[in-house]
Formats: C-alpha cells, structure tokens, sequence
C-alpha cells in the first residue's frame, strides 16, 4: 500500500511538472507576442513627426507654434501635404517691432496672421538642393507662389538661400532640410511679408 502511495505521489508531481511546463511555455509565448505589439506600436511612435509636431519639438519655433495656434492652421499644416515651410524663428520674431507680435496673436487679427503665415508655405517638398538647382537654373533667382497667393522670390548670398518678399523685405534660411512626415522646413532669420 505504501508503495502504491510513492508511486501515485511521484505520478502527480509528474503531471504537476509538465503542466507548470506548459503553462510556463504558453506564458512566454503570450510575453512574446505582447513584445512583437508593443515594438511595433514603438515604430510607428518613431516616425518622422508632421510639419507641426517638428516645430512644437524645437524651442527656437516656440513663437511660431504659437501663432499656428492662434491661427487655426494646425489641421492645415498636419495634412499629408507636401509642404515648404520657410519657418521664421523665435528671434526672428523677436525682429519685428514691439507689440507686432501680440497684436498678431489676437483673436482680430486672426485673418491678417493667418495670410503672414500662409505666405511663408509652398506646396511642394523642396530641399535645399532642389531649391538651389532652381536658383542656378533661372539666372540667380526662383520666384515660387505661396499657399497665401503672393510669391517670394529666391535667389543666393554668400552661398545661403534668400528670400525676397512682395515688400523687397528679405530673410535667409539659417537651417535648411529639417525633415517631416508631410514636408520640409527651412528656419529663416527674418518674418517675410506679404503685400
């Protein structure tokens, strides 16, 4: 009797052993397939940012997001695009008289910021190799039409971009392909205005 005790005891830690076993397996494979989802949730967080998440990850585009804001151009500018922002920074901001900036950024003045905006975006992606193939191709100087309507004319200085808007205001891209999922962004040092 006793042995038949042993033999049963043995018999259940037999069937126990393998059955941890199984669940162990069963176990692993279920943190393995939840690794394999969260990696590819991780990938699609890595991607290229759109135009407006760059922009709001740069502290020198502080003011600019702002006034994207203010704007109501975020949708606009997170589309699929392509788009050409010639992207005046923080300081550049900062060049315009004092108070232009918040008076901009009122609710009034929403249509007048809205077409400063818009006249420093092309439709298109143009990196800057393209954009100085276009300059060296029409005797130093590429007009291009902006999303607002007027053009800016771009020529080259000292080997950067230049820009020249409807007022003969000029900026110069001080940072040039600064890449997004829906276009391209060149940092200029100057607001460039529209007529």
């Amino acid at each position: 009797m006793n042995l038949i005790k042993i033999i049963s005891a043995f018999a259940l830690v037999g069937v126990i052993s393998t059955s941890c076993g199984q669940t162990k397996k069963e176990a692993s494979d279920a943190v393995d397939e939840a690794s394999t989802e969260v990696m590819e949730v991780v990938q699609e967080t890595v991607e290229t940012p759109n135009i407006v998440g760059v922009a709001a990850g740069n502290e020198n585009f502080t003011t600019l997001v702002a006034a994207v804001k203010a704007a109501d151009l975020v949708a606009t500018l997170s589309s699929e695009g392509p788009f050409t922002v010639f992207a005046p920074t923080n300081d550049a901001f900062a060049k315009l008289p004092e108070g232009t900036v918040d008076g901009l950024l009122k609710p009034e003045s929403k249509e007048t910021l809205t077409a400063v905006l818009t006249y420093h975006v092309v439709a298109g992606k143009f990196e800057a190799a393209a954009v100085i193939d276009a300059i060296n191709k029409n005797n130093g100087k590429f007009t291009v039409t902006t999303v607002q309507g007027g053009t800016i004319t771009l020529s080259l200085k000292d080997g950067k971009v230049l820009l020249t808007d409807a007022k003969g205001g000029t900026a110069t891209v001080v940072m040039a392909d600064v890449a997004a999922s829906n276009g391209v962004i060149h940092a200029i040092d100057t607001v460039v205005m529209p007529q």
